[in-house]
């Protein structure tokens, strides 16, 4: 990095690194519960994923807010971009073979 760039990043402060930033919304996502029918938001923290080595063993988890069932579910790559993108906790896992 140049001396002329590194002197602008001495001077900037962290309300001017910050500003013109806006207060984001947390990230929800609709779930349903097979066990008790029920229909309800999760925040990104009440979700797992784990990814596996095929679709067999990539899947997210949660457990239902109304029944307290564990609930697993299989997630194809567009859910795995979705959850991943939202903040989702993301386990990944490795074959023995």
């Amino acid at each position: 990095m140049s001396e002329s760039a590194m002197s602008g990043v001495r001077g900037m402060t962290v309300a001017s690194a910050f500003a013109g930033m806006r207060n984001v919304a947390p990230v929800v996502f609709r779930a349903g519960c097979p066990d008790c029918r029920g229909r309800f938001e999760l925040a990104a923290s009440a979700l797992r994923l784990a990814i596996g080595a095929s679709s067999r063993t990539t899947f997210y988890s949660f457990t239902c807010p109304d029944c307290g069932a564990a609930v697993r579910k299989p997630a194809g790559e567009r859910i795995v971009e979705l959850l991943t993108g939202g903040g989702v906790r993301t386990l990944r896992l490795h074959s023995t073979a």
